[in-house]
């Protein structure tokens, strides 16, 4: 792919958090399950054929799974939402008076499972937004184009999401090997012969990590003066406490009016203490990554979606929030449903992934190559 027509991997992020804020905003189930769906259709069209782009699976494995936890523990503790449709009675063990208001067993209606449900595919179409942006976003990429303030916290934070992808490569290639050879690859006996390759592999991996940032200077900082220090520590504090007093203000009723100035005032002074902070930080990029119009486009689309689903829930909160009691089938809002459409933007305006080499046929010969004379032959 031509570095011209790459998307930035920061781009992809904003797409995913705008996607991840737009599904905190709503607990309707047939908005999360198409929020899933844009997110997958994206995932499958633009995802390159890269070791770490193939977490996005564990990530959606992950989403049922607190689905499924989510259920059992309603169902067990019971989930304090009152309802009259009983489904089935587990046996009840009493507890003592101090543990009131808590149950164990009991009545499972049907009310506290679809408000459990509700909550839980809030959480996994979360969950499945930062998979998508993992199986996206090229981590080594996102870390070039961090600014050099935050290299040191970069570093740290795609170790800790190319640890996933790595992860999931190991389990798969182990378990091929072990059903090469007739071995269990399933069940506890299976997880625990292939568990500690996986860890022993985790800790090479980790061992020649740390040799390789030694070895290129990891760490280091140059000399600045001691009044850009303070002034960068001073930006810096103030601009978090602007943004957290900002974010407060328009959170809050009685906050409107300041909420935006402060937040704005808080997110410059931020940005100036990570400008002169990244003076701290001398290195150098070899062929950065440009913000271009695709990348735009990308990133516009994730926060137009998180922004009409939040017009949407100060217009018509009982459709984006249904009730569940009495228990009724939940219906689709339509304008906010054309919204979460318009995250299937990426999926058109970014160009495909590169076909890996190895799938090239054998036979197709270079364009520079020509064939050899009788006189040009040794």
């Amino acid at each position: 792919m031509r570095d011209g027509a790459a998307v930035h991997p920061g781009a992809w992020w904003l797409w995913a958090l705008g996607l991840g804020a737009a599904a905190t905003r709503t607990t309707n189930p047939l908005l999360l399950a198409l929020l899933v769906a844009v997110c997958a259709y994206v995932v499958t069209a633009r995802r390159p054929h890269a070791p770490w782009s193939r977490s996005y699976g564990a990530f959606v494995q992950l989403a049922l799974a607190v689905i499924a936890v989510r259920l059992v523990l309603t169902a067990v503790f019971g989930s304090g939402v009152p309802g009259t449709h009983v489904l089935l009675t587990l046996p009840e063990v009493p507890l003592p008076d101090w543990a009131q208001g808590i149950r164990l067993g009991g009545e499972v209606t049907a009310e506290g499972l679809a408000h459990a449900l509700y909550q839980a595919m809030r959480l996994a179409a979360l969950l499945i937004c930062v998979g998508a942006a993992n199986a996206l976003a090229n981590p080594s990429r996102l870390l070039k184009a961090l600014p050099g303030a935050l290299y040191e916290t970069g570093v740290a934070v795609v170790v800790a999401l190319t640890f996933a992808p790595h992860l999931v490569a190991d389990v798969r290639r182990l378990r091929a090997a072990r059903r090469l050879r007739g071995r269990p690859d399933r069940g506890v006996r299976g997880l625990l012969q292939v568990g500690l390759p996986v860890l022993e592999g985790a800790l090479e991996r980790s061992v020649a990590l740390a040799a390789a940032m030694d070895a290129r200077g990891y760490g280091r900082t140059a000399r600045v003066p001691a009044a850009v220090r303070r002034t960068t520590a001073s930006l810096t504090l103030a601009g978090l406490l602007g943004v957290c007093a900002g974010t407060y203000g328009m959170l809050t009723a009685v906050g409107g009016a300041y909420g935006v100035p402060v937040l704005l005032a808080g997110v410059a002074a931020a940005l100036a203490g990570l400008w002169l902070g990244g003076r701290r930080s001398p290195r150098t990029r070899y062929r950065p990554d440009r913000w271009n119009l695709r990348s735009a486009l990308v990133a516009a689309s994730g926060a137009a979606v998180a922004a009409l689903l939040a017009l949407a829930g100060v217009r018509d909160p009982a459709a984006l929030n249904p009730g569940v009691v009495p228990p009724a089938a939940p219906a689709l809002p339509l304008w906010p449903a054309a919204a979460v459409l318009l995250g299937l933007l990426p999926a058109f305006v970014t160009p495909s992934p590169d076909r890996p080499a190895s799938a090239r046929p054998a036979s197709v010969r270079p364009a520079s190559a020509r064939p050899v004379s009788a006189e040009e032959a040794p």
